[in-house]
């Protein structure tokens, strides 16, 4: 069995009668760990660092607030140019199972993690220890929902929220004495609205059944979020479809909008987006829409709230801007980079693009 070396620079030693007893300077646990120690004397040394030395197996007792377990290790000595040292091993088996991530921590793997609460601290004091020593910094904790009574304990161990999902809380460690360098949580929502104007200069427009109070009245252009691992053109292609059951076919971001503290103290990222028709025909979603309708785009303009707003004044400008041909938005452009080996969309407009077209319909 492949057994985990504990530096004796992360342990301390002091001798007593009979026994000695053996203190982690790490969080591995709370409490003194005692010990039945019989370490044989013999070993060699040459050249510094390499060195042969015997191995005696022992066990120790740990306890701690929430268990007392019977830990199996091997300890040794051995000799760097003339001084005596001592080390220890953990057993894998007390070990969390996890695999390293790309900048030097680790990720536990969630499908592994014990059930008992008991075995679960103890495993995880063992773990830190195990970590630290190697050198490791963060450490990604994701506890299932059906592991939610792991959580307090995990807290406890010093781990701090970093999100929550539908099924998981995910918990982060940082190990080294120096400020954490793990990304914190999502900072941001994205939304998409559609402007879709057809052949008839009408603009596809909807009114929600469940919007602030300030907005009642108001026809405005289909929105939405971007789902997760979703492309902004082929989000708002489907939140059009989903409001008002028009098929249209993207042409280009117009312009975006960033504003802060908008929820849950997130900032929020708006395209606007210009869309084409494919089809004709509505069908309101009624979950979320009150209602849906051709509009011609003078009388969409000339409403109260938008002339009112500056905000809708100027994306208003930039839309009629742009089917006056007087401006050009963001078409999409996907591409590899070596740094990922990924396809990923840039967006961007440039007048050295022979296949630019600014006519949106």
């Amino acid at each position: 069995m492949e057994m985990k070396y504990v530096d004796s620079k992360a342990i301390s030693m002091s001798k007593s009668v009979g026994m000695e007893t053996m203190k982690l300077s790490s969080s591995f646990l709370d409490s003194k760990l005692k010990f039945g120690v019989n370490v044989s004397p013999k070993f060699s040394s040459s050249r510094g660092l390499l060195m042969k030395a015997s191995y005696s197996r022992t066990s120790y007792d740990a306890t701690s607030s929430v268990t007392k377990k019977n830990f199996l290790v091997d300890t040794f000595s051995y000799q760097i140019n003339g001084t005596n040292h001592t080390g220890l091993y953990f057993r894998d088996k007390w070990v969390l199972d996890a695999s390293d991530d790309e900048y030097g921590g680790v990720i536990v793997n969630a499908e592994r993690l014990p059930s008992n609460p008991a075995k679960f601290v103890s495993l995880l004091r063992a773990s830190l220890a195990h970590w630290k020593v190697k050198g490791k910094k963060g450490v990604w904790l994701k506890l299932p929902v059906e592991k939610c009574d792991l959580v307090p304990i995990a807290v406890k161990e010093g781990f701090q929220y970093h999100h929550a999902e539908k099924g998981h809380v995910m918990l982060t460690y940082w190990i080294p004495d120096e400020p954490c360098m793990l990304p914190s949580n999502a900072s941001h929502q994205v939304g998409v609205g559609g402007f879709v104007i057809n052949d008839k200069n009408e603009v596809l427009v909807v009114q929600e059944k469940h919007s602030a109070r300030a907005l009642s009245g108001l026809w405005k252009i289909p929105t939405g979020f971007i789902l997760e691992s979703e492309e902004i053109f082929t989000g708002v292609v489907r939140e059009v479809k989903e409001e008002t059951g028009i098929d249209t076919e993207f042409v280009e971001v117009m312009a975006f909008r960033h504003a802060h503290n908008v929820a849950f103290e997130k900032s929020d990222l708006f395209f606007v987006c210009l869309l084409r028709p494919l089809s004709e025909h509505i069908m309101v979603d009624d979950l979320e829409i009150q209602a849906a309708k051709w509009m011609p785009l003078v009388e969409f303009v000339e409403q109260p709230l938008i002339q009112g707003d500056d905000m809708f004044k100027k994306i208003i400008d930039i839309f009629i801007a742009r089917l006056g041909k007087r401006y050009c938005g963001l078409s999409i452009h996907q591409l590899v980079s070596k740094l990922d080996n990924k396809l990923s969309t840039l967006y961007f407009n440039t007048v050295e693009d022979p296949d630019l077209n600014c006519q949106a319909s």
